[in-house]
């Protein structure tokens, strides 16, 4: 199976062929099985894809490719054609691409009806999925393949076409609901009142459970909500709600006999949904009821959602945090599959599939019903349910597989029924704690809709009707602290089989009071730097703790930061000392936001138990699998090594330093256009001016400037009004500082409140790099520039030997391994990352080899003068001079250390 790194990357190379071409005649073959074989991954297209396939219509036409096996039509159109607009046929008929292959499609064989139509014209993928008639297209930008490629997935696979469909569907409901609850809200007499905001939660809860209720039968007749609700004026929909909330949760032989018979058709729904008695209701205006009864309901189909993500939408779209927080988010179905199928799926699949392959009738009938039955019997725990995204999309996956068993029995044991309900895997087995309450009630709800769509298909299995209402069993979502509360209240330890799930990201820096209050709860005052450790790490600690003397396993997706530079040794050495082991990991994705700001989060997934574990251990990345022996804090497969923070270097190397830091509120940092109209105003500032430069400064070679009064005559400052008012500023600004240490260099306002000053020429190497490159860029650098906090600086005692081993591609290796990141960014450090590092135990001759391949580095760079250390170091512009100084280099580190050359 080709990864998502290769398939990313032929996709980019797809675009750079076909760009700027595209023939209909000549270039349509190849451009489709290029795409099919490279993007899609497709290993035999010209098996997958035929062309020109003939239907009978008045006159000779032919489809120009078609994929029998996902039911796709393709429409193939020149470039530079519009895919929109109606040409002419040959019969005079007016046609825009989309219409002409709809009238192929009419006179296909109703088992070879496309499920999708595409037209396209080289340029742009037009989609249209024929199961919604009249929705608009998907629009796929050629260009936009590289990042969009996985939406072409259901031309090869038709379960990713049904879970892009119901992404679509499931987007375009979270926003009607957004619609619905923003109309609602104006409604309210005190829009900022909880108690209302809580109401109108609950109120869209109910509504989208009738909404979907009413789409699949579950109520007995489609549109039964809306016709329920059309005999009403906008003034009386109030009224008409509160009358049926009051039904639905009222048992058939406990209501009035008199009740209307539009009301007493509606059956007993239990479950607690509808409970609540005191929940406000607005009255409706004219749009608000159009709103709810034409666009929500008879203009939209609630039975193709999913309700994995449109639990989560749900949740974000009402949410007020996240509603402030840029639009709706959701975790995407491929990355909660992410934790889930190594975790158990994986396994329950192998069996299922040994089963089928297993030629006795009665023994194969046996192995899937053991396996139906352990299915069963399992007991899953989200301690961070938020909407219960991850535990809806264990129960659909558990349940599609239980249909599955269903199907197999009922096709071998047709007797197997009778007297018997077939399934088994119910939601009850399903936990989570959530301190959200609304996030409570939208994951139960979201658990009831996955149980009535699986129940769906079950019935269509066995060929009978099987009642969902009244509800009879429900998930045991929990409200609360999961940090301070014990989990055993919620499920017996003795009972759980899987905790999972997604824990909030908050960085140590970035934590609130109540949840640094929760990390000194969880971690207490004997765990060595607590302090310093994401919030997502009290889930760990808690979840290891909870598995003692259990076969409890564990998988939960967190920042990548806890499997990084000093959080390795914080938090694993002590979780390893406790018999914690990882089972499986992924190494740093991103963690894709289906937000409107497309925020990304960089992460990992790490799987983890204290009970014996016999299979395979695996590390995941973006280019592929790899079983392992051991896996470390570091995701590697290795040895369990903990580095400490060294206040000095391991070897006898010379130390580096940060540079300065400022803190001056930007009245000491100029740029070079204020540098300019302070010097022409005072032109005697001039012997106070310096260069300047942080980390960015220093890749992209924009040098910034900084007011340096270090050891300067009072004098002579005095004489500089404009410097003067900046340094006042600076005493204002630290003066009113909560920090401490702000607070004091207010003492000593024209200098920097932390002064690094180099005598000598000084490498420098950036604190942030991306990832992007190859070679962290390091340099050396004039005494005359002031490094800031972002630089290090390496001065007494540097020498060409010691950059070169620094630059080379071993102390690269180092780096990425025991480095920290911002996002994907690799965060250098002094005190992990240099003050750790081995040097190379190098005799005269070897040192004198590196020394002369540095320079060989630095005389590469010097042949393009104009061009920054980012220009030198994008992979994609590296002068080829530089690349083989590098190489020269990489092998003369590599032989210091005897390594072998590859």
């Amino acid at each position: 199976m080709m990864s998502d790194a290769q398939r990313r990357k032929n996709a980019a190379q797809f675009v750079k062929d076909w760009q700027g071409r595209g023939y209909e005649k000549g270039e349509t073959h190849a451009f489709w099985l290029q795409l099919l074989r490279d993007v899609c991954g497709a290993e035999r297209p010209e098996r997958l894809i035929s062309f020109e396939k003939n239907v009978r219509l008045s006159h000779a036409s032919f489809i120009d490719a078609y994929i029998p096996s996902t039911h796709v039509l393709i429409e193939q159109k020149g470039r530079g054609r519009s895919l929109t607009a109606p040409e002419k046929q040959s019969d005079g008929a007016m046609l825009t691409p989309f219409q002409q292959a709809r009238r192929y499609a009419n006179e296909l064989p109703w088992s070879q009806r496309p499920r999708w139509i595409v037209a396209c014209n080289f340029e742009e993928f037009h989609v249209y999925d024929m199961d919604a008639p009249g929705a608009d297209p998907c629009v796929i930008p050629l260009e936009e393949l590289p990042s969009a490629y996985a939406r072409l997935d259901f031309l090869t696979d038709s379960t990713t076409a049904r879970v892009w469909r119901q992404k679509a569907v499931s987007v375009e409901a979270g926003e009607l609901v957004g619609r619905l609850h923003a109309a609602l809200l104006k409604q309210y007499r005190d829009p900022d009142d909880p108690r209302s905001l809580r109401s109108l939660n609950m109120l869209c809860v109910r509504l989208v459970f009738c909404l979907y209720a009413e789409d699949t039968g579950l109520f007995g007749r489609q549109d039964m909500f809306a016709a329920y609700l059309e005999a009403f004026s906008a003034p009386m929909m109030r009224r008409a709600l509160i009358d049926l909330f009051a039904v639905l949760d009222t048992p058939a032989e406990e209501r009035d006999p008199y009740l209307e018979p539009s009301l007493a058709a509606f059956p007993y729904v239990n479950g607690g949904l509808f409970a609540e008695k005191e929940i406000e209701i607005p009255l409706f205006t004219e749009e608000l009821r159009s709103l709810l009864i034409e666009r929500s309901s008879r203009d939209f189909d609630w039975s193709q959602i999913s309700p994995t993500i449109f639990g989560a939408l749900f949740e974000s779209t009402l949410n007020p945090e996240t509603r402030r927080s840029g639009g709706m988010h959701y975790t995407s179905i491929e990355n909660i599959h992410k934790v889930i199928d190594p975790l158990f799926l994986d396994g329950l699949r192998r069996r299922f599939d040994d089963a089928l392959k297993t030629k006795a009738l009665r023994t194969r009938a046996q192995k899937l019903r053991e396996l139906q039955n352990d299915m069963a019997a399992l007991t899953f725990l989200d301690p961070a349910a938020g909407s219960g995204n991850f535990l809806t999309e264990t129960y659909l996956s558990l349940r599609r597989m239980e249909n599955a068993i269903i199907r197999e029995l009922h096709g071998e044991e047709q007797g197997w029924l009778e007297g018997t309900r077939p399934v088994r895997v119910s939601i009850s087995q399903f936990y989570g704690i959530e301190i959200n309450d609304f996030a409570v009630a939208v994951a139960r709800t979201a658990l009831w809709i996955a149980e009535s769509q699986m129940l769906l298909e079950t019935e269509q299995i066995v060929g009978k009707e099987m009642d969902f209402l009244p509800l009879r069993t429900s998930a045991h979502i929990v409200e609360g602290n999961a940090l301070r509360m014990d989990w055993g209240d919620v499920v017996p330890k003795e009972k759980l089989n899987y905790i999972m799930g997604n824990p909030p990201f908050s960085g140590a820096r970035w934590m609130g009071k109540e949840q640094k209050s929760d990390v000194q709860h969880v971690f207490g005052a004997k765990w060595k730097n607590a302090g310093n450790l994401d919030y997502v790490a009290c889930w760990y600690k808690v979840a290891a703790e909870f598995m003692e003397g259990t076969a409890i396993r564990a998988a939960l997706v967190s920042t990548n930061s806890i499997s990084q530079g000093e959080s390795v040794t914080n938090l694993w050495k002590p979780l390893f000392e406790q018999g914690v082991h990882i089972d499986f990991a992924y190494r740093t994705f991103r963690w894709d936001s289906e937000a409107s700001d497309m925020a990304h989060v960089h992460c990992v997934i790490v799987g983890f138990s204290k009970a014996p574990y016999t299979a395979p251990r695996l590390i995941f990345s973006e280019e592929g699998k790899i079983t392992a022996k051991n896996i470390n804090g570091y995701l590697l497969d290795a040895g369990n090594v903990f580095l400490d923070k060294r206040s000095k270097p391991l070897c006898p190397v010379p130390s580096i330093a940060q540079g300065g830091q400022a803190i001056d509120d930007g009245n000491l940092i100029l740029t070079t256009e204020e540098k300019d109209a302070l010097l022409s105003k005072e032109p005697q500032a001039e012997a106070f001016i310096r260069p300047y430069m942080m980390g960015k400064d220093f890749i992209e070679r924009k040098t910034r400037y900084c007011i340096w009064l270090l050891g300067a005559d009072p004098k002579a400052i005095r004489q500089c009004p404009e410097i003067l008012r900046r340094i006042e500023n600076v005493h204002r600004f630290r003066l009113a500082s909560q920090r401490s240490s702000t607070f004091r260099a207010a003492d000593k306002p024209s200098l920097f409140a932390a002064i690094v000053k180099c005598l000598s020429d000084y490498v420098a190497i950036p604190r942030i790099s991306s990832e992007r490159r190859a070679y962290v860029p390091i340099e050396y650098l004039s005494h005359d520039i002031i490094p800031g906090d972002t630089l290090f600086v390496m001065e007494q005692g540097a020498t060409l030997y010691h950059f070169g081993v620094l630059t080379s591609s071993v102390h690269m290796a180092w780096m990425r391994t025991v480095a920290g990141r911002l996002k994907s960014d690799y965060r250098y450090s002094k005190d992990i990352v240099y003050n750790n590092f081995p040097w190379p135990e190098a005799d005269d001759a070897r040192r004198a080899e590196i020394e002369r391949t540095a320079q060989g580095i630095l005389d590469a760079r010097a042949m393009y003068p104009q061009s920054s250390l980012a220009d030198l170091y994008d992979m994609a512009a590296m002068p080829p001079e530089l690349r083989r100084a590098h190489r020269a280099n990489d092998a003369a580190v590599m032989k210091a250390y005897g390594f072998a050359p590859d």
